[in-house]
């Protein structure tokens, strides 16, 4: 059950494309698209690889014990990033993205296995394709 948040999360991500238009990049003439040509372009997005990265490293085996706000504080500086590479605001990507990261320490305490590839923690996310 506890999946469900995330799985809501990443797909009201998805969906707020239009949203996050207000905050377009200056480099960017139009709007941004999270979605990408292919609908999933931001799970490509070397920003997301390094929240798993950090998720794998914090959470999973031979981690030290969880230092939640330490974990927090570096999800955040990756969410900021991540909505600065999309062409969007990064305080709004933050605010968007809040959630996530007590909803993956949940999720991986329930299945630590979603941390064995990027694969498996973006369908710990999102759910099977």
């Amino acid at each position: 059950m506890s999946r469900l948040l995330p799985i809501a999360a990443m797909a009201a991500l998805l969906m707020a494309a239009p949203a996050f238009a207000q905050h377009p990049a200056p480099r960017a003439g139009a709007p941004a698209n999270l979605q990408g040509t292919e609908g999933h372009a931001w799970m490509a997005n070397t920003n997301m690889k390094r929240f798993y990265e950090l998720s794998k490293a914090t959470l999973g085996p031979g981690a030290p014990k969880l230092d939640f706000p330490a974990y927090l504080e570096r999800s955040y500086a990756i969410f900021r990033d991540f909505g600065a590479s999309m062409g969007m605001s990064p305080a709004a990507m933050v605010d968007h993205l809040k959630l996530i990261p007590g909803q993956v320490v949940q999720i991986v305490k329930e299945d630590p296995h979603v941390l064995d590839s990027y694969d498996k923690f973006i369908e710990a996310m999102i759910g099977p394709p």
